[in-house]
């Protein structure tokens, strides 16, 4: 039986350990850290996601087969080169590779050498941008891109790192805060201004192992805290799949025209991507373009994406890292999901923890339900709050409105003190389905 780690807390993480415990050859599964949900059907292991020295040692130690990190940061640190130089098998790409994600210069710089369709840029540092020179800089960005722009921080920011500016007050204002302020601290001492694009934004994952990528089902991700889109963007307030609007032909130009280029590019460049490739992408009247690139699984895309997936979980990862994806089937089950996220009253902003939940079981009971914990603990046998994203709760379905009635039946199940959610996830898509003349049946 295959020995696996699994590294990070959140429900990304305990989706996967919960697909994997569906395969046959999967024996023990370890999470680190973990959470609340993760212990019903793995082992905790309390070390940090970014103790690189303790998860080697641990995965020498309990000799385990198969390491799949969750999280960036663990990525950016070298989690995957260090375990590869020691010839352990991890799912997920090398600290070079994962640049895609971990720099908005380098993703940028990278497309526009491979043709890979995105927006329009300037990039600008603070070695460049003095309080002197900030208004000219903003001025030129403005002519060059138009409005509306996004200032993206280079570096990881926590989901915060994003500020899309309609006038050249708020662009001056959002570069004086990153280049001058160091608000994003090191993260932001260089920055992406790039022209705003207009459309439907979705999430393409793809599996590669270095020479192929193969699609998952395409998720929308609702990133505002707020229903229709309002207030600060979060790290996700919920998902659903597969998205009615993008169809097979819409994929297959996705893969050949962003995904596919991507992996060969990073190939010819030396730094071979072995892992998910996550595209986020707005559906233009141009086509698609790519807003961002990430190097993992998508939090909460993972909880709507993962119940759908029919193949052997365990074995295409495998295949991932042995460049055997091209032998192994990825096949998908009928049907939707939908996954809402149930949020601590004041996030993204401070939150409290320690917070009882209540009604898990209540929900988990009702079918095609599954609960997958994010921000939890167990304290003295209850499950408490311990983040600002606290659940993902999932509803299956045979078609999107059913998914949809399922997950928002097992939340009104669930309780703690000031509980959040957006009451429209899957809305933009039911819209999409009417408009093209009826729901999905």
């Amino acid at each position: 039986m295959k020995q696996v780690l699994i590294v990070g807390s959140g429900g990304r993480e305990h989706a996967l350990a919960w697909k994997l415990r569906q395969c046959p050859q999967v024996g023990r599964i370890y999470v680190a850290p973990g959470n609340g949900g993760t212990s019903t059907i793995a082992e905790n292991v309390s070390i940090a996601e970014t103790d690189l020295d303790d998860l080697v040692r641990l995965v020498r130690e309990r000799h385990i087969d198969l390491t799949v990190v969750g999280p960036e940061v663990p990525l950016q640190l070298g989690l995957a080169d260090r375990l590869s130089a020691e010839h352990f098998r991890v799912f997920g790409p090398s600290a070079a590779a994962a640049r895609l994600e971990t720099s908005k210069v380098f993703a940028k710089d990278f497309m526009a050498r491979h043709g890979i369709p995105t927006a329009p840029y300037r990039t600008l540092s603070n070695g460049r941008v003095s309080s002197a020179t900030l208004s000219v800089e903003a001025q030129a960005c403005v002519e060059e891109l138009g409005l509306p722009v996004a200032v993206k921080a280079d570096g990881l920011a926590a989901g915060k790192g994003v500020v899309l500016c309609h006038t050249l007050p708020e662009v001056k204002a959002a570069l004086m805060a990153a280049l001058l302020e160091d608000r994003f601290g090191p993260a932001g001492h260089s920055v992406v201004v790039e022209a705003g694009l207009t459309g439907e934004e979705v999430s393409v994952l793809a599996f590669s192992d270095t020479n192929r990528a193969i699609p998952l089902v395409v998720a929308q991700d609702h990133k505002a805290v707020f229903d229709a889109d309002r207030g600060p963007n979060t790290g996700g307030m919920g998902s659903y799949a597969p998205v009615p609007f993008v169809d097979t032909t819409a994929v297959s130009q996705i893969v050949q025209t962003v995904l596919q280029p991507a992996v060969e590019g990073m190939s010819a460049e030396g730094c071979p991507f072995q892992g998910i490739l996550y595209a986020g992408l707005m559906l233009t009247a141009e086509g698609p373009q790519v807003l961002e690139f990430n190097a993992r699984f998508g939090d909460p895309e993972t909880q709507a994406i993962l119940p759908l997936l029919q193949s052997d979980l365990f074995e295409v990862l495998e295949a991932c890292t042995t460049n055997a994806l091209g032998n192994t089937p990825v096949e998908w089950l009928p049907g939707a999901c939908v996954c809402v996220v149930c949020a601590s009253q004041g996030y993204p902003g401070p939150y409290r923890k320690g917070l009882a939940i209540t009604g898990l079981d209540q929900a988990a009971e009702q079918d095609g339900v599954i609960i997958f914990h994010a921000g939890t603990s167990r304290t003295n046998g209850t499950v408490v709050t311990n983040g600002g994203r606290v659940l993902g709760v999932t509803g299956r379905a045979a078609n999107l409105p059913s998914a949809i009635e399922k997950a928002y039946r097992a939340v009104s199940s669930i309780d703690f003190e000031g509980m959040h959610y957006r009451t429209d996830i899957g809305a933009k898509a039911l819209r999409s389905s009417e408009q093209a003349g009826g729901l999905p049946s």
